[in-house]
């Protein structure tokens, strides 16, 4: 029984990282609000949204975020206002436009230029070991002597 009364409390941590002072009283939008913050990464804890994060600056983005809410934003308008003030590495999933378009494909077309140097080198290796030419009859009888002496 304590190690099930463990696991649940242990499994609610991130949602407790929403303070009850926080919660809006219009069901609507602070369903709206969860749903923002999920695709906004905390700028202290890294990989972490800013719904399960309990840093102090993760709350402070959780209160904009439902402070603009309030003011009638459209959730890409408060997605927007959050980017334009920290920047793109605030959103957990990064846009695949403009300056990233370079980061996204960079990988790809640098494994397979990768690829093409490897193959070519293959080829051209193996195409360097071709067995040399028997000896003629004059070049055998020379060995021969120089063996011999």
């Amino acid at each position: 029984m304590k190690r099930l009364v463990l696991i649940l409390c242990l499994l609610a941590g991130p949602a407790l990282a929403v303070q009850p002072d926080e919660v809006l009283s219009d069901p609507a939008l602070e369903t709206r609000a969860r749903e923002i913050s999920k695709e906004l990464r905390c700028l202290v804890c890294r990989n972490e949204s800013i719904d399960e994060s309990n840093a102090g600056l993760a709350r402070d983005l959780r209160l904009l975020v439902r402070e603009r809410l309030v003011e009638g934003d459209s959730n890409d308008e408060v997605i927007d206002f959050v980017v334009d003030r920290y920047g793109e590495y605030v959103l957990l999933k990064p846009t695949t436009s403009g300056a990233n378009l370079i980061l996204w494909v960079a990988g790809p077309v640098l494994l397979l230029v990768a690829l093409g140097v490897g193959l070519l080198y293959i080829r051209r290796r193996s195409g360097a070991a071709e067995p040399a030419a028997a000896l003629s009859a004059e070049e055998e009888a020379r060995l021969k002597q120089i063996l011999d002496d």
